[in-house]
């Protein structure tokens, strides 16, 4: 196994893709029996709260969860509530790639390339 990802596979348990926003900000949203999340278990309908990791820059909307505020891009955050990673993926243009657990609105990024009728 050379990552990760097969690794849960093989022990039937899956991650979310790491979420990328439009301004390139990026993080791990995860929810499953082994993260910081309400409720605590795998594949649940609904979470309120996630586990945040490793942001690709310092985000001030998610520092009140910081397991290391000393490190705020090499740590996990713990317990957020699903508004607040929303909130988050809004303060950075929507989601171009990546998967959030359920609970989590997954707004997508806009384009308005063309709208206006521009091209």
């Amino acid at each position: 196994m050379n990552n990760v990802n097969e690794f849960f596979k093989a022990a039937g348990q899956t991650r979310n893709k790491q979420v990328v926003c439009a301004d390139g900000f990026s993080m791990s949203v995860q929810a499953h029996a082994g993260a910081y999340c309400k409720p605590r278990g795998n594949n649940e309908p609904k979470y309120t709260h996630v586990e945040i990791g490793f942001p690709s820059e310092r985000e001030p909307m998610l520092m009140e969860w910081c397991e290391d505020s000393e490190d705020p891009t090499g740590t996990v955050y713990g317990y957020v509530p699903v508004q607040i990673v929303t909130n988050v993926i809004v303060k950075h243009g929507g989601l171009i790639d990546g998967t959030v657990p359920r609970g989590v609105a997954p707004i997508p990024a806009i384009s308005f390339e063309g709208m206006l009728g521009e091209t």
